[in-house]
């Protein structure tokens, strides 16, 4: 079947731009204080190259010593990265009225938590509930290996 071709129509609005007003400058942030704002929150966006193909999902972590936790189910997605595998991890603050804020790029290796005793630490310290519901017995941990971030307007 041919479907006949219709020439492209404009669209019925026009496209808009921020005002150059609304334009704001970024600078690098020192990794000293990439550090210091990645231990100031707990919840940031991992991804990696799944079975599936590249896949980001939404994470609550907390910082362990030199590790980046955080718990997941044995049977979901995230379960994947029980492997050694290569991940980062996007954390950021961000205020779109005022457009201001600062983003990191967390890059590092993934794998399940396997020290008895540092599992039983894990199990044991507050801050290392999952806010997502069900099961989630398993713990990850991510060795940073490196951390870059920008800051947004005057951060």
């Amino acid at each position: 079947m041919t479907v006949p071709e219709t020439p492209a129509e404009p669209p019925t609005q026009p496209v808009t731009h921020f005002p150059a007003s609304h334009l704001v400058n970024w600078s690098d942030i020192t990794p000293a204080e990439c550090q210091r704002l990645l231990d100031s929150r707990n919840v940031g966006r991992i991804g990696w190259n799944a079975l599936s193909g590249p896949m980001i999902l939404p994470i609550s972590y907390m910082p362990v010593n030199d590790l980046l936790v955080f718990r997941t189910s044995p049977f979901g997605l995230l379960s994947e990265l029980v492997r050694p595998t290569e991940v980062v991890l996007e954390v950021d603050d961000l205020d779109v009225t005022r457009h201001t804020g600062w983003s990191l790029l967390v890059h590092g290796r993934a794998e399940a938590i396997a020290s008895p005793p540092l599992l039983n630490h894990l199990w044991m310290i507050e801050g290392a509930q999952p806010w997502a519901a069900g099961v989630r017995t398993v713990f990850i941990g991510i060795t940073v290996e490196g951390v870059t971030g920008r800051a947004f307007g005057g951060f």
